[in-house]
């Protein structure tokens, strides 16, 4: 049994993987910069809910280092690689790093860039790594037709695109010939590559998607104080269960429809008493579709470096944005889930180093 973790600034995704097959995946939000003491104490506690024994193998990702509350990548990475440690004192911890390896904490305290900010590494390694039936799966041959179905959709990911819309960050990853085919490898690198867009799902502040949404019969400038989020546009659209709205709300009120309501009002410096549903509709559809046509575009600039490119995988809270960004290319559409199974899609890097690490020590 492998525990697979990915840790973020804003939430912890864990995964639990025995015999080639995922578990258990969980996703849980976490604050870091607020309550870094806290995170030994959680990770404990999310392995004693999946009641799995502390003493077995890690495998750990993450994107914390890039908190506010480190100073370097360095710092974040290295306190991160000593909470696991010392969370599990007896298990044996491997860091994935974003050349598709795992390697000992020690190598990753020396080499922080290697392994910060990795997941993205894992989960596009995983697609290009298919499983082979007979051999991962030694006890399930013949009889379960899951097994068949995921093999089958792996291997047609060798010429794929992975769009992982999280919610913060979106990752638009090649996969050629089998092959992660990365353009960059850090966070600026990829930024600039087009591999990385700072849009996400639910935590994007609305100014930071848009600068005007409509408003009566013209457009009206975004109050650029983080009034609303993404995730207030999309719970109100319909697109995003309230339960998914992973984030801490601007007003600290619930992400429910009327206070989501206020939220994309006080946008534009309006209140609920001031303006119509149709108008809260409309400001929700407008970043909508500007988000869309935003990831589309960064999606097109990565296949025209990659145009063998035929298939998207889709993970993320926000999958239902990168389904759409992928139609809009004109490119084949296959969940995550349906490879992995669970609602393995909204935690994938985590899934993803659980599975890599069990077939790596069971291989």
């Amino acid at each position: 049994m492998v525990i697979g973790w990915d840790i973020g600034g804003a939430n912890i995704k864990v995964a639990r993987a025995h015999a080639n097959r995922l578990r258990e995946v969980r996703s849980v939000p976490f604050a870091i910069q607020h309550t870094p003491q806290a995170l030994v104490p959680t990770l404990q506690r999310l392995v004693r809910e999946l009641g799995a024994p502390p003493s077995e193998a890690h495998a750990v990702t993450m994107t914390a280092e890039l908190s506010q509350y480190f100073r370097t990548k360095r710092e974040g990475v290295c306190f991160v690689l000593d909470a696991v440690a010392s969370a599990f004192p007896t298990a044996a911890v491997h860091a994935f790093t974003v050349t598709g390896n795992f390697v000992p904490p020690e190598f990753g305290r020396d080499h922080p860039l290697d392994v910060g900010a990795a997941n993205w590494a894992a989960t596009a390694t995983l697609l290009a790594r298919p499983p082979e039936l007979g051999r991962d799966h030694p006890l399930d041959v013949g009889a379960a037709n899951w097994a068949a179905t995921a093999t089958l959709l792996a291997r047609n990911c060798s010429n794929t695109v992975l769009i992982d819309v999280g919610s913060t960050t979106t990752d638009i990853i090649p996969i050629c010939q089998g092959i992660v085919a990365a353009q960059g490898r850090t966070d600026p690198d990829r930024l600039r590559s087009s591999e990385l867009l700072y849009l996400g799902a639910v935590r994007t502040p609305l100014e930071a998607v848009v600068h005007n949404v409509p408003l009566e019969a013209g457009m009206a400038g975004i109050a650029a104080e983080a009034f609303a989020l993404a995730g207030d546009a999309y719970v109100w659209l319909g697109e995003l269960h309230p339960d998914s709205y992973c984030a801490p709300t601007p007003d600290g009120r619930p992400a429910t429809r009327e206070f989501v309501r206020e939220r994309l009002a006080r946008a534009v410096c309006a209140d609920r008493e001031m303006l119509a549903d149709s108008a809260i509709s409309a400001i929700a559809s407008h970043v909508a579709t500007a988000q869309l046509n935003r990831t589309a575009q960064a999606l097109a600039q990565v296949l025209r470096r990659n145009p063998s490119i035929t298939r998207a995988v889709t993970a993320g809270v926000g999958s239902f944005i990168a389904e759409r960004a992928a139609l809009q290319c004109r490119l084949t559409v296959t969940p995550f889930s349906a490879i992995h199974g669970l609602d393995a899609h909204r935690s994938a890097p985590a899934a993803a180093v659980a599975l890599l690490l069990e077939r790596s020590l069971t291989s």
